[in-house]
């Protein structure tokens, strides 16, 4: 059923909008439910219309108005939700002239005086329907006080009363309004079932339309029929006569996604040149470069999924060879490489949106999607830099680097305490001094109570002349604190219960513990350098360093000090056995 005209040309979307639930497509769980409620006398006081635009929220509104005022042909029909469409209430409602059907549009009406409005006149019954109606779309639009100036009459509206909400944005309204609304998620309208709706119109239209340029206007639409019928009234203006999908791709900016598949085939390949060359020919041939990006990322998604759910190559809106090709290359490329894909034309699309010129920042995105095609991946990697041939046996007089990376491999090795350990050691005053037999151990004790700015200093600036258990000599460097061998001696005493005597000299000091450590690190980095298959990695990227290597020394040190708190029991770290 369509509505009547008043004369003149009539938008597809309004001539073709749905009079009663029959005409409504793809909402049939809705349409079920909302029979069962008025067969049954369950009319609910106030209901929420959800979805995406274009999937008939406002439509489904006035139906519902419709069939709760309809009167019948006789005039003594109760509610149905087959609204007869010929009495007085049905006319005036789908003319949007009845005096108790009332629709406000809370996107340009938010505020609380609005809502007043309303709540003054809920108490007067309805002129000359049995149901007084309010439909205030974009609900989510009304402002936190207008909500809560709405929810006590919306909780207990009089008999006569009712409330219909449409949004778009369903998370946006309180949930002490949705809890007093039956809710109805309008879904996305199935390709199939669009399609065919397109079809019949188009019939009813006497238009001819090819239905591969039904299947793109379908496409373009994303499940909104209302979109579907606007793009389809102006492909067929645009067609003049017959409509096929060439003419519908250059209406809506679009590439032929064949050749688009050949543009994905092309980077995919790391073919540059060739890709460049394609792009330049849909330029010339009024594809936009945005959209050229925007479809590449559609097909990129679609492999991608097709991967992983093989039924998703029967798409009714792509073309049976299209179909075919997707299948290919969803079993020929790698999920890594369509994921890398995904990312860089995200970015692409951005920078795209945003350069003075899109076809150079779009070329721009397709040499660099070129070279991501090229890059192996890292079992790849790892093969071929375990392939690269040793270099050269040194010659005679020369000596070889010993020991390989064993040095530069770090090795997870499990600390095991078997006890515990106390922060500040309880130890008697007869083997106190004994547990520290050498200043590493002094080192460790200060890092086991977590004391960071002591170790530090320790580490950096003590060259230590003289040590034996309860005596510590050393010449400090040139930076060091004034105050750091009293400071040292009173946390000495303070964990092991014992005096120290700390003293500085003027000579005989060794390095420092942080220059040793720098230089046996440097040492360990120069023979890790020397390793064939680190060769064949720096080779490989050139600019490369050796960061930072760890070894399993390193690695049993810092689990002992993580377990360190975690335990109770009295334990040193230090003892043997």
């Amino acid at each position: 059923m369509t509505e009547t005209t008043s004369g003149g040309y009539q938008v597809l979307a309004r001539k073709y909008r749905p009079a009663t639930f029959a005409d409504l497509i793809g909402q049939d769980a809705m349409v079920r439910t909302l029979k069962n409620a008025f067969d049954a006398g369950r009319i609910a006081q106030a209901f929420i219309m959800t979805g995406i635009r274009g999937t008939g929220k406002t439509t489904t509104a006035r139906i519902i108005a419709k069939g709760m005022n309809c009167i019948g042909t006789d005039g003594k029909g109760g509610p149905t939700t087959e609204p007869c469409g010929t009495c007085d209430n049905c006319v005036a409602i789908a003319e949007g002239r009845h005096v108790d059907v009332m629709e406000m549009d809370a996107a340009s009406r938010t505020g609380v005086g609005d809502i007043r409005e309303i709540i003054d006149s809920v108490h007067y019954r309805a002129a000359s329907a049995r149901y007084k109606i309010y439909i205030i779309d974009e609900v989510h639009m009304l402002s936190t006080s207008a909500f809560n100036a709405l929810l006590k009459t919306l909780e207990e509206p009089p008999e006569h009363v009712k409330f219909i909400f449409a949004t778009t944005e369903i998370r946006k309204v309180p949930v002490t309004v949705l809890s007093r609304c039956q809710r109805f998620d309008l879904r996305r309208i199935e390709p199939e079932v669009m399609i065919a709706h397109l079809q019949s119109i188009a019939a009813k239209e006497n238009a001819e339309i090819a239905e591969d340029a039904l299947a793109l206007i379908t496409r373009a639409a994303e499940g909104s029929v209302r979109d579907a019928m606007s793009l389809m009234d102006q492909a067929i203006s645009h067609g003049a006569g017959e409509t096929t999908a060439p003419q519908v791709r250059a209406m809506l900016g679009l590439a032929d996604r064949g050749r688009v598949l050949d543009l994905f085939d092309l980077i995919m390949k790391g073919d540059a040149a060739g890709a460049l060359q394609e792009l330049s020919s849909q330029y010339a041939d009024g594809a936009d470069p945005m959209a050229v990006l925007r479809d590449l990322a559609e097909i990129t998604h679609w492999v991608s999924v097709i991967k992983i759910t093989p039924e998703a190559a029967d798409d009714p809106t792509v073309g049976p060879d299209e179909r075919t090709r997707g299948a290919q290359m969803a079993e020929a490329l790698p999920m890594r490489a369509m994921s890398r894909m995904w990312q860089l034309l995200l970015k692409s699309l951005e920078e795209v949106a945003s350069a003075p010129n899109a076809m150079m920042a779009a070329e721009m995105a397709i040499i660099r999607l070129t070279h991501m095609a090229d890059l192996p991946s890292p079992e790849e990697l790892v093969r071929k830099l375990q392939d690269t041939p040793p270099p050269p046996t040194p010659p005679a007089g020369t000596t070889a680097p010993q020991g390989g990376m064993t040095t530069a491999r770090a090795q997870t090795q499990t600390v095991s305490a078997g006890g515990g350990t106390s922060a500040a050691l309880d130890l008697s005053a007869e083997t106190a001094l004994a547990h520290y037999p050498t200043f590493n151990h002094i080192v460790g004790l200060i890092r086991a109570n977590r004391d960071v700015k002591l170790l530090v200093e320790v580490e950096g600036y003590v060259q230590l002349a003289h040590y034996s258990p309860g005596r510590i000599e050393f010449v400090p460097t040139d930076d060091a604190p004034r105050d750091l061998a009293a400071r040292l001696g009173a946390r000495l005493q303070q964990w092991t219960g014992q005096r120290w005597a700390v003293t500085l000299v003027n000579e005989g000091g060794a390095p420092t513990l942080a220059a040793e450590r720098d230089a046996e690190a440097n040492a360990l980095k120069a023979e890790a350098a020397e390793h064939p298959l680190m060769q064949a990695t720096l080779q490989a990227f050139p600019g490369a360093k050796i960061i930072e290597i760890r070894t399993a020394a390193d690695l049993v040190q810092e689990a002992a000090v993580e377990a360190l708190p975690e335990v109770e029991d009295e334990w040193d770290p230090f003892e043997d056995g």
